[in-house]
């Protein structure tokens, strides 16, 4: 299914920004080793047939009855879909309009949508089908979706994620939520899948986690009788393979947008303008934000943009998306060589080791543990540390250094942390955890 730093570890929560990264977005982080098929980003277009007119599926749903007031078809899915699958007719609207502070151009300068896969309302729902498919598993017991629970942010909260044969992952599952808006595209904790397309393939093809190969998958699809149809209504016939899969799970992912939490609602009612105070907000959530946009040093990081930093005091350009444009180190670790390095570990160069890719900090209350490794189990912990916890470690990232390159000691107040902690509970959108857009379609 996001900066260099590590997992929900909204790595900067004093400094930094978020050490989290954003990758996985099938399933969760899998250890090296899984091999991967890049989709390339081939084009296709919806097509528009509502299947046979007057059938009843088992389901018990009419398939194209005419409604008896406007004419319109009330299904348009046939049988072998409806007794499978429960989705609307028509499809459900994947790309909405989004509210004016995720139309900035510094936040769309940061989507990572190719032209030749845009979000389709056709190509998100067999996303959504394929996010929840078992089958996609060596022996169907577990899906996407198993490692990147809805209710949670799309994040494992397990530390390390359990593969279809009880195996670990090496890495906490990262949320997928705001996957879209991060520019280069690369996914995972290590930034090795060089668009969202190619990272959707690789989890179900780990041995640890899903443990099949691209073609026993389109085998098994393809005698599922509810896919040609869904594959028809997204690129137009009812051929499966690999690249179609790929496209359409990473035109789900990108629609897992997160824009109506209260802080979306408190920016709206200000303007636009997030370093003032909201109406909306307690006094406490006020002055987490405060913290957040002041001596927490949170905001430089995980509301950042390309170029230089902006004047004390000048909203930011981007007050949406929450997540470094890059990846971090976040001062977890202190020594340069450990167990795993991160990018330096997947380009070779020890001058990158301890950075990792960070996801964003939206609903970052329910996607604990924190880091690549889950290794803090609580915001308060992850808070802590870069209050007064980041280490020396060879490649810090400059944003966590001191006038003198020493590690940051903000020695905040407890109220001051406190407050942050609410604040970053604002991020929190029940709405997107709620949508039946992002849920599980299957029936039983």
């Amino acid at each position: 299914m996001s900066g260099w730093v590590v997992r929900a570890a909204w790595g900067r929560v004093a400094g930094l920004g978020l050490v989290a990264g954003l990758g996985l977005v099938a399933c969760s982080d899998p250890s090296p080793g899984g091999t991967a098929s890049s989709g390339d980003d081939g084009s296709g277009s919806p097509a528009s047939s509502g299947g046979e007119p007057g059938t009843t599926g088992e389901a018990g749903t009419t398939t194209a009855d005419p409604d008896s007031s406007s004419g319109a078809p009330m299904d348009g899915y046939p049988p072998e879909v409806l007794e499978v699958l429960d989705l609307p007719w028509p499809p459900d609207e994947y790309d909405p309009p989004l509210p004016a502070h995720f139309l900035t151009p510094a936040v769309q300068a940061l989507d990572n949508t190719p032209p030749g896969n845009p979000i389709t309302d056709a190509g998100a729902t067999l996303g959504r089908v394929l996010f929840y498919e078992r089958a996609l598993s060596r022996n169907e017991t577990i899906a996407c979706a198993t490692c990147h629970p809805q209710a949670t942010g799309f994040a494992d909260p397990a530390e390390l994620s359990e593969g279809f044969d009880g195996g670990l992952t090496g890495r906490n599952s990262m949320g997928l939520v705001n996957a879209r808006f991060y520019a280069t595209g690369r996914f995972f904790w290590d930034e090795r899948a060089a668009t969202l397309e190619d990272q959707v393939l690789q989890p179900i093809q780990n041995e640890v986690e899903m443990g099949m190969t691209l073609d026993e998958v389109v085998a098994r699809l393809e005698a599922r009788a509810y896919y040609p149809f869904l594959f028809e209504q997204a690129f137009g016939d009812p051929g499966i393979d690999a690249d179609r899969i790929s496209r359409a799970l990473a035109q789900f992912v990108r629609s897992i947008t997160s824009y109506r939490a209260p802080y979306d609602e408190g920016l709206a009612a200000v303007g636009g303008d997030p370093l003032v105070d909201f109406p909306t907000f307690t006094e406490q959530e006020n002055l987490g934000k405060q913290v957040f946009f002041g001596v927490g040093n949170c905001a430089s990081c995980h509301l950042g943009q390309q170029g230089d930093p902006l004047p004390p005091g000048t909203p930011p350009p981007n007050a949406a998306i929450f997540m470094l444009v890059a990846p971090a180190n976040n001062g977890i670790d202190v020594s340069l060589v450990g167990e795993d390095n991160g990018v330096g570990d997947q380009v070779g160069d020890p001058a990158l080791n301890g950075l990792f890719k960070s996801p964003s900090l939206r609903n970052v209350d329910l996607t604990a543990p924190y880091m690549h490794d889950g290794r803090f189990e609580t915001l308060a912990h992850v808070i802590q540390h870069y209050d007064n916890g980041v280490l020396p470690h060879p490649n810090l990232d400059a944003r966590l250094e001191d006038e003198s390159g020493q590690p940051q000691r903000l020695n905040m107040q407890t109220v001051d942390k406190q407050a942050l902690q609410v604040f970053l509970s604002t991020l929190t959108d029940a709405a997107m955890i709620e949508d039946p857009r992002f849920s599980d379609p299957f029936r039983g």
